[in-house]
């Protein structure tokens, strides 16, 4: 019996570029105690640009830095004010130590600031509580 031999292609598939840049846009902030996570999206929620501050190359107790977290806003946000973003809301998740500095970092990139929310999950109730203490 003949074997064939089959060979493997994979389909190479392109990432999709955001071309739709206007001149308002969305910066989701995610500050947790280890690492604070940047997005820049559109008003429609398509990634326009990210970055970490693990992504920057801080490793360790460093990530966690307020430093940290102002280098990975600024160099995300310059990236997009450059292909034409003006004025961004900033949505503030999370109680890490990167929050107060990443809307700082922000301001210092450029562009104006034109709403703050915080959108940190807050339990309503909370998980049941445990049982009483029978003595």
């Amino acid at each position: 019996m003949a074997t064939q031999n089959k060979k493997s292609t994979k389909k190479v598939v392109k990432k999709k570029s955001v071309n739709n840049i206007t001149d308002h846009g969305r910066v989701y902030v995610t500050s947790t105690f280890n690492n604070t996570l940047v997005t820049v999206t559109n008003d429609s929620g398509d990634t326009l640009g990210w970055s970490s501050s693990g992504a920057k190359g801080y490793k360790g107790t460093r990530k966690s830095t307020p430093y940290a977290a102002s280098m990975a806003v600024e160099d995300v946000v310059k990236r997009i004010v450059s292909k034409g973003l003006k004025s961004v809301d900033v949505f503030v998740k999370g109680p890490g130590a990167g929050r107060d500095s990443s809307l700082r970092g922000i301001k210092s990139a450029g562009v104006v600031i034109a709403s703050i929310s915080d959108i940190t999950p807050m339990p309503h109730n909370g998980p049941r509580s445990k049982k009483k203490r029978r003595v």
